[in-house]
């Protein structure tokens, strides 16, 4: 079998075949291993990559700037006040002038309704790979750390896994809603049998479900859904507690035009529903040996207790954390790299 991953883009995981998401982890737990013992791989060596940060970002921003230089390239840690962007360059300018001064181009933002379209603008006009670090849409990193640390506790075969992603309350923000929507399409690809809970007015977006029904056909795994959170988590080997907006209950024309109700509304849905937190007595109905990720960071209290948080039998969020640099570094040496 012959894959030719050189100047492929990155920006979901729908977008790579099994066969070449299969690489990406065999080679991830490979990286994994050399950085344990030591052993370089600098399989990048003096290559350059373009980060694009729209907004903050503690694991991303940091996997993505080690990773570089544990393979012996350079990140350049861009953000909008750095760069012409501040006074309108359009996305076909930049795309195409970073692709001439270097080899990746990798850009964070999660503005719903634009950010994954400022993406695939990129994308059009770059002639070097372009990555995504979290859009509006997907977040496609988080979704290999996440499918690498289900591998680790439960090994690749993973069929008839059951995974609950719960929606939960949270205060910091109106969480994007690529975190879910990704594991949604991700999981059942693998066979895993996957449960969505949330409330009523904090669905996903209807064209994901759609894709994500498809997934689980073609892969073997399941998908369902449910208003209940007990429901959700009886006899759940994994639990993902995470908040996402609601912005899935608006179309993108009537969020975008009223940005300012839809928050004000999203916020009033939001305090209907603060019993929605992944405590102890959620985790003794799961199965005996539950465990717990998040892709962080949580909103200790809200989300999740800090008692099964910080509980090591139960909560992998730190595996998990751990596998965004090694995930990113194969996934950059791949594509920026590969033949």
């Amino acid at each position: 079998m012959s894959i030719n991953f050189r100047n492929k883009h990155f920006i979901t995981t729908d977008d790579w075949s099994k066969q070449e998401l299969d690489i990406v982890f065999e080679l991830s737990a490979d990286l994994k291993r050399r950085f344990a013992l030591n052993e370089p791989h600098r399989l990048l060596q003096d290559k350059t990559l373009f980060m694009m940060f729209f907004e903050q970002s503690t694991r991303t921003r940091n996997s993505m700037e080690a990773g570089m230089t544990q393979l012996g390239g350079h990140a350049h840690d861009l953000t909008p006040d750095k760069m012409q962007l501040s006074h309108g360059e359009s996305a076909k300018d930049t795309s195409i002038i970073l692709s001439r001064m270097g080899h990746g181009i990798a850009t964070r933002q999660a503005f719903y309704g634009s950010s994954n379209k400022y993406l695939n603008e990129l994308a059009k006009h770059a002639t070097v790979p372009v990555m995504s670090l979290q859009d509006d849409v997907y977040h496609p990193m988080q979704g290999l750390a996440d499918k690498m640390v289900i591998n680790e506790y439960f090994g690749n075969n993973t069929k008839g896994l059951k995974v609950t992603i719960a929606w939960a309350y949270a205060k910091s923000h109106a969480k994007p809603l690529s975190v879910p929507q990704t594991q949604a399409l991700l999981f059942p690809r693998y066979g895993m049998d996957v449960t969505i809970a949330h409330p009523k007015e904090f669905p996903l977006s209807a064209n994901i479900i759609a894709k994500a029904k498809k997934n689980a056909e073609a892969g073997g795994g399941s998908l369902r859904f449910t208003n209940d959170m007990d429901e959700a988590v009886e006899g759940a080997h994994i639990v993902i507690p995470k908040n996402w907006g609601g912005y899935a209950a608006y179309s993108e024309e009537d969020f975008l035009a009223n940005e300012e109700a839809a928050f004000k509304e999203m916020g009033e849905n939001l305090e209907k529903y603060q019993d929605w937190i992944y405590d102890r007595r959620r985790v003794n109905l799961g199965h005996k040996d539950v465990k717990m990720m998040h892709a962080l960071p949580a909103d200790r209290n809200r989300e999740v207790t800090d008692e099964v948080i910080d509980d090591e039998s139960v909560s992998i969020v730190y595996d998990e954390a751990e596998n965004r640099l090694h995930t990113a570094k194969a996934i950059m040496a791949l594509t920026m790299g590969g033949r």
